[in-house]
């Protein structure tokens, strides 16, 4: 399985960037967004269910970034909004190709991950 994600790049504090994942044609129970900023640990930004009907956030974007998923297209999305400069980092996409009840914010129970994009909040 590979994971591509892809809208990273430039953007003013307030600005607003919308991150994609494809992950071709594959089962999956959850996917999720992760980020690492310079010099910092990998943390959990968001993840969802299978079906999109359930949504998970980090206290720190939460209210300003959303989380969906079109499994017609097989694509994850973030849609960030009100960016600020601490929102800088790579970010990256992972799946879950099964099992529910498990820690989501917790990095090692996802099996599969994308590239990583790189998103630049600055004036």
């Amino acid at each position: 399985v590979q994971l591509q994600a892809s809208g990273g790049g430039l953007v003013q504090p307030g600005g607003s960037l919308r991150l994609s994942c494809a992950a071709g044609r594959t089962n999956s129970t959850y996917m999720a967004w992760f980020r690492r900023a310079p010099g910092k640990d990998r943390e959990f930004v968001a993840a969802v269910s299978r079906h999109g009907d359930n949504t998970y956030y980090a206290d720190s974007v939460k209210d300003r970034f959303t989380i969906s998923r079109d499994n017609a297209k097989n694509t994850m999305n973030l849609q960030m909004n009100s960016l600020k400069p601490e929102d800088t980092a790579v970010y990256y996409c992972a799946l879950r190709r099964s099992g529910y009840g498990i820690p989501l914010r917790d990095s090692s129970v996802y099996d599969y991950w994308g590239q990583g994009t790189l998103v630049t909040v600055s004036s």
